[in-house]
């Protein structure tokens, strides 16, 4: 009968909230770091998961977090992406390639790029009409081939990927932000 009252005394100290010390956080998250399975921890001291969680992001070393997150720069996630929608990498490739916590962070990655390059095709088309509406008129405008057209875009392809490079660099080595951010306020 002892082994059903220790059953109940440990079912009814998980119920009730416990606090915990410092130091004795302190041990978990070390032993966590230094490799310990969390479900060990959780079978030998009765602590739950959820808990645990919050130690780790709590108490967690810096270099366990970046260990965890995979401390991705801007310009490392552009090269990402741009693998991806080339077709080089899978997500989940990348995933696992660049240990990245979780796969949303990189749909999110693909969907603002995305639309920051929607963004750009519309800049850019009202800067070529009015590049056009300032030109002296081509005598024959069917002269442009399909072929020419499909040249002038991939050049402007390029133009804009060569751009977004030079922003990237420009913004991780000199630590300011040259885009606008989403909400931000305008002067």
């Amino acid at each position: 009968m002892s082994t059903n009252n220790d059953k109940n005394e440990l079912q009814a100290s998980r119920t009730h909230h416990r606090r915990y010390d410092r130091p004795f956080i302190q041990e978990i998250v070390d032993a966590i770091e230094g490799g310990i399975l969390r479900s060990a921890i959780v079978k030998q001291h009765g602590i739950s998961r959820s808990v645990l969680c919050g130690w780790m992001q709590e108490y967690g070393s810096h270099s366990y977090h970046t260990s965890k997150r995979g401390h991705i720069s801007l310009q490392q996630r552009r090269s990402i992406v741009r693998a991806i929608e080339e077709g080089r990498m899978t997500v989940a490739e990348a995933k696992l390639g660049y240990n990245i916590s979780s796969i949303r962070s990189i749909i999110q990655w693909l969907r603002a790029s995305k639309r920051e390059n929607e963004e750009l095709v519309s800049s850019n088309k009202t800067f070529m009409s009015n590049k056009v509406q300032n030109q002296q008129p081509d005598p024959d405008p069917g002269k442009m081939t399909l072929e020419q057209a499909l040249k002038e875009l991939e050049e402007e392809k390029l133009k804009v990927k060569a751009l977004n490079t030079l922003i990237d660099i420009a913004e991780e080595k000199l630590k300011i932000s040259i885009r606008k951010k989403s909400g931000a306020k305008q002067s």
